[in-house]
């Protein structure tokens, strides 16, 4: 494409970057995304951005929202939602996938589409399938639209669980035991049963039975023995008919966020989840609901501060990620760190840990948000 028909900068037109922040979305993790928005919305610097939120609803339809982020918190432990937050029932917004026009136009049912301006960059928060997961990132790519975050590689690999600890071990990165159950298994069942229990035997109980490509510690289930394992089987595969079955890591939980900034990827101080009294582990209420909180920074040596922050930046190179990345570790009893997963699109709340860890590194919530526009808006799409 000649550059005389590329979109001109925001300079160029003499106005502001316009930030489309675009939460929601069809996965389980719908209602963090809408209260990460809500975060992101309120921090972002309305001098140097105009902001346009586009929300998407669990059946998939992009609406145009109100820019209210105090409507997007959980109040009273109830989740919200976008379609709390869409000015219209049937309206849509929709983005060209024209790379020379980065007009977004809203539609509604009899009325003349009308034009919201161009989009410079994308600030995706979804969480989960759909949006988390390279989906978004290729009609990104396909639009020509720059956007925060992985390109579509990293975020399905960070998304898998079973490819993303394949593509670990592939670059020397300790991975706990594990083995994955996929769809088509499930036509023998007491195959694919007899597959967990065979793990079972190998590793012990108990198990971590996981949706495959889900966050937020939604749809997991720890099972202590045998006669739970058809109930944590159907849980998880009400999230991905894909799951992943992981045996017990005994040690410290730790966590680690990568910033990439001009001259490269940089890790924050690390932090620690600590065991919860009231939650038999992390889970979605833990983190969400009942707000436990992590120890940031973690209490470790300074050679396990370095060695996890190393092994962060790796973990984001391993995967080709952009933008940021938390990577969570095991810290084993015989000192050793075994990586659990990354995530390209952590939780972004005023309790999440990965503004948490950066606050203590000396990053604010703002500064943190303006890092990653900024960074989206001086990479081109396509290959690189």
């Amino acid at each position: 494409m000649s550059s005389e028909n590329l979109p001109q900068t925001p300079e160029q037109q003499g106005r502001k970057p316009r930030v489309a922040v675009v939460f929601g979305g069809r996965s389980s993790e719908h209602a963090i995304s809408v209260v990460t928005a809500g975060a992101v919305l309120r921090s972002i610097d309305r001098s140097k951005y105009e902001v346009l939120p586009i929300g998407i609803t669990t059946d998939g339809r992009w609406a145009l929202t109100a820019d209210e982020p105090s409507r997007m918190a959980i109040a009273d432990r109830k989740l919200p939602n976008v379609d709390q937050l869409a000015e219209s029932e049937e309206g849509a917004v929709v983005l060209s996938v024209d790379p020379a026009n980065r007009e977004v136009v809203y539609t509604e049912p009899g009325a003349v589409p009308k034009a919201l301006g161009e989009v410079d960059v994308v600030f995706p928060v979804l969480h989960g399938p759909y949006g988390e997961d390279g989906t978004l990132q290729g009609l990104l790519e396909l639009a020509g639209v720059p956007y925060v975050g992985s390109g579509v590689l990293a975020s399905a690999v960070g998304q898998d669980k079973d490819y993303m600890k394949r593509v670990f071990t592939s670059f020397g990165l300790n991975v706990g035991p594990y083995v994955t159950i996929r769809p088509r298994e499930w036509a023998d069942p007491e195959a694919a049963r007899g597959k967990i229990l065979d793990f079972a035997a190998e590793h012990g109980w108990p198990l971590f039975i996981k949706p495959a490509r889900a966050g937020s510690s939604i749809g997991i289930t720890k099972v202590d023995d045998a006669s739970a394992l058809d109930a944590a089987v159907a849980e998880a595969q009400r999230h991905d008919p894909k799951i992943i079955v992981e045996a017990l890591l005994r040690g410290r939980e730790i966590e680690c966020g990568v910033l990439e900034l001009q001259d490269g990827p940089r890790a924050s101080a690390p932090a620690e989840i600590p065991p919860v009294s009231s939650h038999d582990f992390y889970d979605f209420e833990a983190k969400y609901i009942d707000s436990a909180s992590g120890i940031v920074p973690a209490p470790l040596t300074p050679e396990q501060t370095a060695e996890v922050q190393r092994l962060a930046i790796e973990a984001f190179e391993a995967a080709s990620c952009e933008g940021l990345v938390r990577a969570d570790f095991f810290l084993t009893e015989d000192g050793t760190f075994v990586i659990n997963e990354i995530n390209t699109m952590p939780g972004f709340t005023p309790i999440s840990m990965y503004p948490r860890m950066w606050q203590e590194s000396g990053v604010e919530y703002p500064e943190l948000v303006d890092l990653l526009i900024q960074a989206a808006l001086r990479r081109s799409t396509g290959l690189r």
